[in-house]
């Protein structure tokens, strides 16, 4: 049996894994609110202690009901290896948590839980691995392109809490994902209006990186940045996202046509996520495909197809017709990174190299 856990600010996902060579589904799998915990070993010990089976009513002397029979404790998992995904960093087998005040460390839970190999990956590494192991059906193409015959580079951007990329490179035998933190690289405006949206967010924080765009909180700051320059936001939306989560009701809104500046913020934050899309591909020459992962572009996956992200992903001048060759999907599997995890704690148990 194997382990494998996404570990991000808000939830850790956990899965149990009997993964030999093919993917298979979790034979069991929890969710936890991280910052219920102290710790990532507090949740694996919750997570792997064994449930006491139920007493049979009829096992319970009428006479003397607080008395059971006594049954021996429930064996413990035995895992031959695991695997965690972490939202941070990840240097020496060690992760200093970004959004929680975590140190996970591979070689103390490999000790505490008896583990004979456990690896930590960066969260975007882990969801790299896991794309290798999608099917058809778990995304959506938004270009289909023509790539090169001879094996290429894969590029991944994923917009959620934060902003991850990623380049997989082609060794000769397989796909090898490279830790990024390309999300915190500096904003780089592609129009006038981009440079008033620039300036406008120049006045909150000393450097605007993607992430400060292409993120939950981004797809706000852009909201805000057309509420303070148009004043063109209802008060009923204003309500709405105070009451809500305001990525979430200002993606609603625009979605469904209910406001002009929701749908006027949807359209720059898709152009946006496709120029950097772009922007990854050129500086990777991902002619193998870029995935577009995260917990955004699966519920904005209407507006992904309308074809605004393509425009900006292709709108590189004299690279346009190179960049139109280039595959683009976006992932629709929300445990893309659980999966990624999953198969590199199964490569580990074999003592093979993951695919």
């Amino acid at each position: 049996m194997i382990l494998a856990g996404d570990i991000g600010g808000t939830k850790t996902n956990l899965a149990l894994y009997d993964w030999t060579t093919e993917r298979v589904d979790p034979v069991r799998m929890e969710s936890f609110h991280s910052a219920d915990y102290k710790s990532l070993e507090d949740i694996l010990v919750e997570f792997l202690t064994p449930p006491k089976p139920p007493t049979p009513l009829d096992a319970i002397d009428e006479g003397d009901e607080g008395e059971k029979p006594d049954e021996p404790p429930p064996e413990p998992v035995k895992l031959t290896a695991a695997c965690f995904g972490i939202a941070g960093p990840v240097i020496e087998n060690r992760s200093r948590t970004t959004n929680l005040p975590w140190v996970i460390d591979g070689s103390s839970i490999a000790k505490q839980f008896d583990i004979p190999l456990v690896q930590l990956l960066n969260d975007l590494e882990a969801t790299a691995y896991g794309i290798l192991w999608l099917r058809p059906d778990e995304v959506e193409v938004l270009n289909l392109g023509n790539p090169p015959k001879k094996r290429q580079a894969l590029a991944l951007i994923a917009a959620g809490t934060g902003l991850g990329e990623g380049i997989l490179f082609w060794d000769g035998k397989s796909y090898r994902p490279m830790p990024s933190e390309g999300g915190h690289a500096d904003f780089a405006p592609n129009n006038d209006y981009e440079i008033e949206l620039l300036r406008y967010l120049r006045g909150q924080y000393l450097h605007v990186s993607y992430e400060r765009v292409l993120s939950g909180p981004g797809l706000h700051a852009i909201y805000e940045f057309i509420r303070d320059t148009k004043k063109n936001e209802p008060t009923w939306l204003a309500e709405k996202i105070k009451a809500g989560i305001p990525a979430a009701e200002i993606a609603e809104a625009g979605l469904k046509g209910q406001a002009d500046i929701a749908k006027q913020a949807l359209d720059l934050f898709a152009s946006i996520y496709g120029a950097e899309a772009g922007n990854l591909a050129l500086k990777a020459l991902s002619l193998d495909g870029v995935y577009v992962a995260g917990g955004i572009a699966p519920k904005l996956i209407q507006k992904m197809k309308d074809g605004t992200f393509m425009k900006a992903f292709t709108n590189k001048g004299r690279y346009k017709r190179l960049l139109s060759t280039i595959p683009v999907k976006v992932v629709m599997n929300q445990e893309t990174g659980l999966l990624g995890a999953a198969s590199v704690a199964a490569a580990l148990a074999a003592y093979t190299p993951a695919p």
